[in-house]
């Protein structure tokens, strides 16, 4: 039985969808490489799931296709400890299978498989599943990437979001701070000019404190991921 084809697996173009098959009979590997290389694909093969396994680890293909019944280690186990992975769980995987019952399909899809090709199967049933993997594939990646944007966006949200609301805080706290003191000096204080200058300065920490109170009101509907990722981009933030 062949090995494998480790060394001209090296050689595969990187700008190519990386296929892993993993796969005892030699004819049937031999196959589907043939099959997917004829569509510009990468394929890379395994004669069995001990090996096959460390080549999704290393190589971390686009799409892994195995076949169930095998020697050494069977496809459900090299499934189990790819889901056991972070860095290849989410890899889509296609059993082959010459069995056919409903329990087998089952335990795949239980154990996380995201098709089932039963044997003898044409070129079209396995190219099918292969683009429908990849594109899958492409949507979870676009998915991911966007999901992380906004989690980057709603970040700096929030760090913008804490930095503006104590810059409000403090601003704040410095009128409060001269009303206190001018309500205290107002107390104390007897002379008609002097206690209407502190009624002054009253009056001017009051109208202050009520424009900072209706700024943070308009600051409420301002404040939004978008339009807090838009302002950092010209640079419209400083505290």
């Amino acid at each position: 039985m062949h090995k494998m084809d480790h060394n001209n697996n090296k050689l595969s173009l990187r700008n190519m969808n990386k296929i892993l098959i993993i796969e005892d009979e030699l004819t049937v590997r031999n196959n589907i490489v043939r099959i997917l290389k004829a569509e510009k694909y990468n394929p890379i093969s395994a004669e069995n799931g001990n090996i096959g396994l460390k080549m999704a680890q290393e190589y971390l293909p686009d799409v892994i296709i195995c076949d169930i019944m095998m020697p050494e280690m069977d496809g459900y186990e090299v499934l189990t400890k790819l889901q056991e992975n972070h860095q290849t769980k989410l890899i889509p995987f296609i059993f082959l299978t010459a069995l056919a019952e409903r329990t087998d399909y089952r335990k795949g899809v239980e154990l996380g498989a995201d098709d089932y090709l039963v044997k003898p199967f044409d070129a079209d049933e396995l190219l099918k599943a292969v683009r429908i993997k990849l594109k899958k594939k492409d949507l979870l990646q676009e998915n991911l990437k966007e999901l992380y944007h906004k989690l980057e966006n709603f970040k700096n949200f929030m760090e913008t979001k804490d930095g503006m609301i104590d810059n409000f805080n403090q601003e704040m706290r410095r009128p409060l701070g001269n009303i206190k003191l001018a309500l205290e000096m107002l107390e104390k204080e007897s002379n008609p000019e002097l206690k209407q200058r502190y009624v002054g300065i009253l009056r001017h920490e009051f109208e202050r404190e009520i424009n900072l109170l209706n700024q943070i009101s308009e600051l409420k509907q301002l404040l939004t991921p978008d339009n807090i990722h838009l302002l950092s981009q010209f640079n419209m933030l400083k505290f």
